[in-house]
């Protein structure tokens, strides 16, 4: 389902790219909110994974990572022209926690 990625250059990204419809979802789902489901890409110990199974129209790609308040997120997400596309973010499951403090 997953693999490691090691093909995703994050250096030429200008900011985030936020779908009408899933501006509100991720907080309503699940509490998540924009700024969280962002600050995932600044954790320093961030865990990239590309998500095979979900790639078939375009790559797509799985963050974890910590947020400023300590939330540990999972976050599906896209690259388009300059700019992530959060596709969605939710709290970890006891797996991706696991994934993620393997990583760190």
């Amino acid at each position: 389902m997953y693999s490691i990625c090691t093909m995703l250059d994050l250096s030429k990204i200008v900011g985030f790219e936020w779908d009408k419809g899933n501006i509100d979802k991720n907080y309503e789902k699940h509490g998540i909110t924009l700024k969280e489901a962002e600050e995932v890409f600044l954790d320093e110990k961030v865990f990239f994974t590309e998500n095979i199974k979900h790639s078939q129209k375009e790559k797509r790609f799985i963050v974890i990572g910590r947020t400023s308040q300590e939330k540990i997120i999972f976050t599906a997400f896209t690259v388009r022209t300059n700019k992530i596309r959060i596709i969605s973010a939710r709290p970890v499951n006891k797996k991706e926690r696991e994934a993620y403090a393997k990583k760190i």
